[in-house]
């Protein structure tokens, strides 16, 4: 094989990496917040709610999970302008991962309620709570805790399944790499360290939850 590595341009380009990696981080955090949100009330609804709304939920989960990211994206963001609802790249991007991931979301966190005893919650009724605040103060905080780390593990690949929304010029790390290999065709050279930067940022962020987990649930550390 006669091949010659050169990284040099790659590093002139390297704001540019820099600059979609925290495009990137942004993109992530946000979704993964609004999907945690919505994932809580979902896994409410699923477990608690009348039969409509957990059907209504349970419908939403399976046809997410049963269709690929990269047609949803493709949907959100040529097939909405359609019904005349037009979004910027970034939003449509932003609207995407926060529509799959909180499907994944859901199931989680209704995995981790159903693992919490019942009979907690009717002792806290039977103390006068009612069942919003017997959900907010003894069935999710134990929840969250039985199911952080799949929550991170989600996390982590919603992180990294923000490269699909590229294909619309979203503003982040793998369209920055597009950009930079159009305009140097070191093909190999750009997507390898491309490929290192990611590694970076799924450590980083696996990090960051191992210390979320000793910080909000410490009594789990030595179990």
């Amino acid at each position: 094989m006669d091949y010659t590595f050169h990284f040099i341009d790659v590093w002139r380009a390297r704001d540019e990496l820099l600059w979609g990696a925290a495009l990137t981080v942004r993109l992530s955090v946000i979704s993964m917040v609004l999907s945690l949100a919505i994932a809580v009330a979902g896994a409410l609804a699923r477990t608690s709610g009348p039969v409509w709304l957990r059907g209504l939920v349970a419908a939403y989960v399976e046809f997410v999970r049963n269709t690929p990211f990269l047609v949803q994206v493709f949907v959100i963001f040529f097939g909405l302008p359609a019904f005349g609802i037009r979004l910027e790249a970034n939003t449509g991007a932003l609207i995407a991962m926060v529509l799959n991931g909180s499907a994944y979301t859901i199931e989680i966190v209704r995995a981790g309620i159903e693992a919490v005893d019942r009979g907690q919650v009717e002792a806290a009724t039977a103390l006068g709570l009612h069942r919003l605040q017997a959900f907010r103060h003894i069935v999710l905080p134990q929840a969250l805790r039985a199911v952080f780390a799949p929550l991170g593990s989600q996390f982590i690949l919603l992180m990294l399944n923000s490269s699909i929304v590229s294909v619309i010029s979203a503003d982040e790390l793998t369209a920055a790499a597009q950009d930079i290999q159009s305009r140097t065709f070191r093909s190999f050279e750009v997507y390898i360290v491309v490929i290192a930067m990611y590694f970076v940022l799924s450590l980083g962020f696996s990090g960051v939850f191992a210390g979320l987990n000793r910080l909000f649930f410490p009594k789990l550390e030595g179990r």
